[in-house]
């Protein structure tokens, strides 16, 4: 339960995936967004699968490498909150779709590639899982059980601003909003790091 809810302020905080699905919808129409979204949930899947394969292994192999990982993992979920207070975005820009491909799985693959390629979320996925994963459990199995709901949830909420893209649009480019929701998500950043730096294994 509360992996599911810091996945749900995480996931609804707008970003770059947010801005292509928003951006796709406008420009290309709410299937091909839609399939953007599945694409961006699979991306986070992969690197959740690659994550769980290797805090696994850490587990496993060295309580030392899991302690160094899970001090780097806290310093920068730490950093990232820091910055997210000091310095919120006071904007959020959707940009231009400048693609004209018809293909649906064209836009697939370009939420696919989004998360795939940028090794941020990876590193996210690292720092974040740890501290949801409790003793004595299959560490690869509940890291999967948490990366799929965090993927659900993230399709959810693509479909649900697809649904409603031009409100939705119009509230995201408020400085207000977008001061609120990052400067909330980064004191939930800085919580997690917290707790991820003082417990233990």
């Amino acid at each position: 339960m509360a992996f599911t809810l810091a996945a749900i302020l995480l996931t609804i905080t707008p970003g770059l995936d947010t801005a292509l699905v928003l951006r796709t919808s406008i420009s290309v129409g709410a299937k091909r967004a839609f399939m953007a979204g599945v694409g961006i949930a699979a991306g986070c899947f992969v690197w959740g699968l690659l994550a769980a394969a290797g805090l696994a292994a850490l587990l496993q192999a060295s309580s030392l490498a899991y302690d160094v990982l899970r001090w780097v993992g806290a310093a920068y979920l730490l950093y990232l909150g820091a910055k997210l207070i000091r310095s919120p975005r006071r904007e959020f820009e959707l940009g231009a779709s400048s693609a004209t491909s018809t293909g649906s799985s064209r836009w697939f693959v370009q939420g696919l590639l989004t998360n795939i390629l940028n090794p941020k979320v990876g590193l996210f996925y690292v720092s974040f899982l740890p501290q949801f994963i409790p003793a004595n459990v299959n560490v690869p199995a509940m890291a999967i059980l948490l990366t799929a709901i965090h993927a659900l949830l993230g399709v959810a909420w693509f479909g649900l601003l697809i649904a409603a893209t031009n409100p939705v649009s119009a509230l995201l480019r408020r400085g207000a909003v977008i001061v609120w929701l990052d400067r909330l998500t980064g004191g939930v950043f800085i919580a997690f790091g917290a707790k991820l730096a003082l417990g233990g294994r």
